[in-house]
Formats: structure tokens, sequence, C-alpha cells
């Protein structure tokens, strides 16, 4: 499957790149990568990212590239590696991207589309408990917080984003 190209006043999301890579892997090389196992090398950022587009095909979702005036500023959409409970929605931004809203905006759209194109009552979020920002966007976005649904690690935030009239 290919991803559908989805758009807000300032935001286009679209299907990964290759270009794309470059940045993903300078993501995972650097400190802000803790919230996702802490840094990697590029081969092993490959295999990560390789899966995640992988799952379009796989699954018939995944996450999007956002894209502001044409560059690249973060990811939005579903996760779903074999060892995950069900599928996850989530995001990121690069460094340049933060506290500017895009991350908001983009997961806003994104949520949208999972509504209005899966049968599903909710989506959860998958996050480290310290990651206070993360956590605050998944309320943000109308989240809550059910401890009642597994998360991937112990101790895991889980923010469950009820689907039913998203679309």
């Amino acid at each position: 499957m290919i991803a559908p190209t989805l758009h807000t006043d300032r935001l286009t999301l679209r299907m990964p790149r290759l270009a794309d890579f470059d940045h993903h892997a300078a993501f995972h090389a650097s400190r802000r990568a803790e919230w996702e196992g802490g840094a990697k090398s590029r081969k092993a950022t490959w295999y990560i990212w390789a899966g995640d587009v992988a799952v379009w095909a796989l699954r018939g979702y995944g996450a999007f590239s956002v894209e502001l005036d044409g560059t690249f500023v973060g990811e939005v959409g579903i996760y779903q590696p074999d060892h995950f409970p069900g599928p996850e929605f989530g995001w990121m931004v690069t460094a340049e991207a933060e506290g500017k809203g895009i991350a908001f905006e983009a997961a806003q759209v994104a949520l949208a589309w999972v509504g209005a194109t899966f049968d599903w009552p909710h989506i959860t979020s998958i996050i480290d408990p310290d990651n206070a920002r993360s956590i605050a966007l998944g309320l943000r976005l109308g989240g809550v917080i059910d401890p009642s649904l597994p998360g991937v690690d112990e101790g895991d935030v889980v923010i469950r984003h009820d689907l039913r009239g998203t679309a």
C-alpha cells in the first residue's frame, strides 16, 4: 500500500522516501533518541526505519513523513513491529521543528485519517514514563492514560485515543 497524502494549512504528510532516512539516522544518533532506546548506529537505524516503512506494504498503514515548505520535519503515524501489542500511534520531529506545534498539527490530521480509514474503537500511544513532552502531547490530542492497556516495556504510559467520531 502507498500512503495517501494528507495536508494541513502548512504541512504535508506523505509516504516516506529514501531521502528521509538521513533525518532518521541523525535523530537516532543524537540524544533526542533517549526515548527510543538510546542512540543507535546508522546501521541499526536503517533496520528500524526500513521496518517502519515496510509496515505500509505489510499491514496497510504506517508512519507518514511530515514536510513543512518541502523540508522533512518529522514523522507521525502508526507503528507496529512484531513485538508490539497492536497498532501504536506515535510521532517524532527534528530538532529544528520542535516547539512549533508541528507534531500536534500532524498528529491531528493523521488521527483523523486513522479514524476514517480503520474500524478500530481506539489506538494507543506507548510512551516512556519520563517523556513528559510526549505524554503531554498525547493528552493534548484528546487521549487518556489507560493503565489497563498493554505497553511494550514495563512502566510504559499507554494513552488511548478513541477513534469513534474522529473521522
